[in-house]
C-alpha cells in the first residue's frame, strides 16, 4: 500500500508540473495576433500557456484587463496606455517593451507629401495619443509645424503653421483605411494599415521614425506584476524565435526592439 500510495503522489506532483498556467491577452486583430500566436508557441515549450484573445479596436483590451478578463495585453504603445490612465485610473502598467512600428501615411492620389494641394483632406485617429502620432508625422517632414514637435498629447488646436491649409477630419482608427478612397492623404496605424494590404514599409509616402516614443508594450494588472508567469511571458515575446518570425513576416513593418 505504501508503494501503491508513494506512485500516486509521483504521478500528482508529475501531472502538476506538467499543467500549465493559463494566460490571457488581449492583442488587436492582425499582426499583433500573428505575433502573439508565435509567443504563444514559444510559452507553450516553457510551461505557460497563452490565450490570445482578439478584438477589433483600441479602447476595450485595456477596460477588459483592468475588470480582470484578461491577464494582459499586447497592442498598444506607452502614450496611449498613459492617455487612457489618465481618464480612467485603471492600475495597469507597463511590463516589457516588444516591437517598434513606425507608422506612415498613405495617399491613392499623390506621389509625395510636397504634392499635396492647398485645402487638401488629411485623416488621422480621433484618439489623443494616435491622432498626435498623425499630426507629429507631418511635422517631422516639414508639412506642418507645432507648437512642440516632440508633444505625445499634440491636437489640431498645436498646429503653428500649417502653410498648406489642410483640412483635418478626425476618424476611428481602425476606420482610417477605408477613408483613403474619400480624402487626400491618411495616418494609418500599422495593424490596421496591414490588414487593409498595405506594406507601411513601402506604400507609405512618409513615415515616422522608429526610435521615437512608440514602441509597443506588454501590459498587466499593477496588482501581477511582479507575479512569475508576467517573466515568463516577456521573455517568451522577446525571443529569438519571435525576431526571426518577424524579420522573415513583416521585413521592417514591425521590428523586434530586443
Amino acid at each position: 500500500m505504501r508503494i501503491l500510495m508513494t506512485a500516486l503522489a509521483v504521478v500528482v506532483l508529475l501531472t502538476g508540473a506538467a499543467r500549465a498556467e493559463t494566460v490571457r491577452v488581449g492583442v488587436t486583430a492582425g499582426p499583433h495576433a500573428e505575433i502573439l500566436d508565435v509567443v504563444k508557441k514559444v510559452a507553450a515549450g516553457r510551461g505557460l500557456d497563452i490565450k490570445v484573445v482578439e478584438f477589433t479596436d483600441y479602447v476595450i483590451p485595456n477596460q477588459a484587463l483592468a475588470l480582470g478578463d484578461l491577464e494582459a495585453n499586447s497592442f498598444q504603445h506607452e502614450p496611449y496606455l498613459k492617455n487612457q490612465l489618465s481618464k480612467t485610473g485603471w492600475k495597469i502598467v507597463k511590463v516589457a517593451s516588444t516591437i517598434a512600428s513606425p507608422q506612415g501615411v498613405y495617399t491613392l492620389k499623390y506621389k509625395k507629401l510636397a504634392d499635396l494641394p492647398d485645402g487638401a483632406r488629411v485623416a488621422i485617429a480621433n484618439d489623443p495619443s494616435n491622432g498626435a502620432r498623425g499630426l507629429m508625422i507631418l511635422a517631422l517632414h516639414g508639412v506642418i509645424k507645432l507648437r512642440d514637435p516632440n508633444n505625445v498629447a499634440s491636437t489640431i488646436a498645436d498646429i503653428t503653421d500649417n502653410p498648406k491649409k489642410l483640412r483635418f477630419v478626425e476618424l476611428d482608427a481602425a476606420q482610417l483605411p477605408r477613408s483613403l478612397q474619400d480624402v487626400d492623404l491618411v495616418s494609418i496605424n500599422n495593424n490596421y494599415a496591414v490588414q487593409a494590404g498595405l506594406n507601411p514599409a513601402t506604400d507609405a509616402i512618409a513615415r515616422e521614425a522608429a526610435d521615437g516614443p512608440w514602441v509597443n508594450i506588454l501590459a498587466v494588472r499593477e496588482e501581477d506584476k511582479d507575479k512569475p508567469w508576467v517573466k515568463q511571458l516577456a521573455d517568451a515575446y522577446r525571443s529569438d524565435e519571435v525576431k526571426a518570425f518577424l524579420e522573415k513576416r513583416f521585413k521592417g513593418t514591425y521590428i523586434a526592439t530586443w
